[in-house]
Parts: structure tokens; C-alpha cells; sequence
């Protein structure tokens, strides 16, 4: 598979528009824009005519890592309970886990172009959890996190994946989860 730098690109687009990391200045970017709007971006999703994207071991570990996280201030984040120096916490580990999945991603592209729309959510979800924009809250953040996770799970071929064992909270944030639509027809043809 030939290993796409798109994928870099949505993930310093949204960098630098939440959070400022020197580490993804020094990838090499392709001129890609992520879409507009104040919505989820995984409602962007789209499945691979009729499947589920194919992973690799990177992708599946991290993205196993930033649930583990997620799902262990889960209960604090649905009471209300969580602390601005645990929500900041639990974006640091988020943020560790994508960098790692974007250093080592190996998806063939069309795979990688889908995966965009995950990675930005969780790292809007990143920069909203540290108090990035004062107009929404770190619950937002989680929100999209908490989204960004249930879309993965229904687009990615990930065997090990299991739904999340408790929804948001209704008109939390704006982490909406999509439901699986195809791809265009031969959109992921020819493609790694």
C-alpha cells in the first residue's frame, strides 16, 4: 500500500486552527482544505461501496488507546463531574495516540481521505477539551471525541471494536454520529 500524506495535512489544518503543535510542522503537506461548518465532520462518512475501510495495526491500537482513555473518564464526563485539568489530561492522551496513528499510517488513500473526518473531530475534540474556544465548552469537546469513536467503529473495519457502552448525552456537543452511506461507485477502486 502506498502510504498517503493527506492525512497529514487535515490533521496540521486542524492543529493549527485548536492547538499549537510544533511536531506536525515538520510533515510534509499536501494542499488539502478540511470542509467547512460547525458540525462533525464524520458526518462526512462514507463506507467503501457497501464496507467497512480496511485498517492496519497502528490505526486499530490507537485508536484502541484513545477509547481506553476515553471510556476511563467517560462516567466523570456524563455527571458532570469532569475537571478542566482532567479534560486537559485526557486531550493530551488523544493527542499523543493521533500523532501516533499519523506518523505510522499505511492506509491506501481512499481509506486515509475517510479516516480524515475522525482524526479532525477527535482533535477539534482535543482543542475544545483544553478551552480552545470560548464559545462552546470542553464537554463539546468530549462530544466530538465521544462521535468521532461510535463513526469509527461504523466505518472501519475493526474487528476488535465494540460500541460504546453508553450514549452522549442528547444535543451534546456536536459529536453526531453518521449512519453508514456507501461511497460513490468506484470511489475506492484502484486505490493502494
Amino acid at each position: 500500500m502506498k502510504l498517503s500524506r493527506c492525512c497529514c495535512s487535515l490533521v496540521a489544518a486542524v492543529l493549527f486552527a485548536t492547538t499549537p503543535l510544533a511536531s506536525y510542522a515538520q510533515h510534509e503537506h499536501e494542499g488539502h482544505q478540511m470542509h467547512g461548518g460547525s458540525g462533525a465532520l464524520v458526518g462526512n462518512l462514507q463506507l467503501d461501496q457497501g464496507r467497512k475501510w480496511s485498517t492496519d495495526a497502528s490505526l486499530r491500537s490507537g485508536m484502541a488507546n484513545i477509547r481506553a482513555a476515553f471510556d476511563a473518564d467517560h462516567p466523570a464526563i456524563h455527571a458532570g463531574q469532569e475537571t478542566d485539568g482532567a479534560y486537559a489530561a485526557l486531550a493530551s492522551r488523544i493527542e499523543h495516540e493521533v500523532n501516533q496513528i499519523v506518523a505510522n499510517c499505511r492506509l491506501a488513500p481512499a481509506a486515509d481521505a475517510q479516516l480524515h473526518y475522525i482524526v479532525g473531530d477527535l482533535l477539534q475534540g482535543v482543542g475544545l477539551m483544553r478551552g480552545g474556544d470560548p464559545a462552546k465548552s470542553r464537554h463539546d469537546g468530549a462530544a466530538l471525541v465521544h462521535g468521532a469513536l461510535n463513526a469509527y467503529g461504523k466505518f472501519f473495519d475493526d474487528p476488535q471494536w465494540s460500541p460504546s457502552p453508553r450514549p452522549f448525552p442528547a444535543g451534546a456537543g456536536e459529536g453526531a454520529e453518521p449512519s453508514p452511506r456507501p461511497s460513490p461507485a468506484g470511489a475506492g477502486k484502484g486505490q493502494g
